[in-house]
């Protein structure tokens, strides 16, 4: 929304920046951050448009990288939905602060202390996010390695059960109250008895 130097790191001490990552990752490593973390489907192209522009001159601004995300989404394509450039600065945001490295760990470690019976509650609000939460809650459920056409026997015993099977998510008036609201899935778990 306004020309900035790329940065956009939470922790200023951080050595890697937005600048950094569009100026120095290589052409797949870009397109494979823009598509896991943006789930962008232009990824490889802008990809390929950042590296052409910065052989040219490093890419120093927000406004210079919206302006090649721009010319790398075909204009037909941009003509609706969110800002062209969204999911791409939301890739570079989420590599720059590592946000979903050891969430997955961070909630197994708070079942870990909570008491049996006692309930987590997490709201997500990226697809990511709420995959990871997800994924780590089935494990905690159904932790069993052995084949699934196998009986079991490597012992290992649920630990939580899933109540919300799949995530509540905000009603219309909630959304028109708080729109930023509109992405949120809230998740529950409840640790059992041992």
């Amino acid at each position: 929304m306004h020309d900035a130097p790329l940065d956009m790191r939470m922790d200023k001490e951080s050595d890697i920046t937005a600048e950094y990552v569009v100026n120095n990752y290589s052409e797949d490593e870009i397109a494979k951050v823009i598509s896991d973390y943006g789930e962008e489907l232009w990824a490889k192209r802008i990809a390929k448009f950042i590296v052409e522009e910065r052989r040219r001159k490093p890419i120093k601004t927000t406004f210079e990288l919206v302006d090649i995300i721009k010319k790398a989404i075909p204009a037909s394509k941009r003509r609706t939905g969110p800002h062209p450039a969204k999911r791409t600065f939301q890739a570079i945001r989420i590599e720059v602060n590592e946000e979903l490295k050891g969430l997955g760990d961070a909630v197994v470690d708070f079942v870990d202390v909570m008491n049996p019976g006692g309930r987590i509650a997490i709201i997500t609000f990226h697809s990511l996010e709420d995959r990871i939460v997800k994924n780590t809650y089935k494990k905690l459920e159904d932790p069993c390695t052995c084949p699934k056409n196998l009986p079991c026997t490597c012992g290992k015993k649920p630990i939580i059960k899933i109540v919300t099977k799949k995530p509540i998510v905000p009603n219309e008036d909630e959304i028109r109250v708080n729109p930023r609201s509109r992405s949120a899935k809230l998740r529950v778990a409840e640790k059992l008895l041992f």
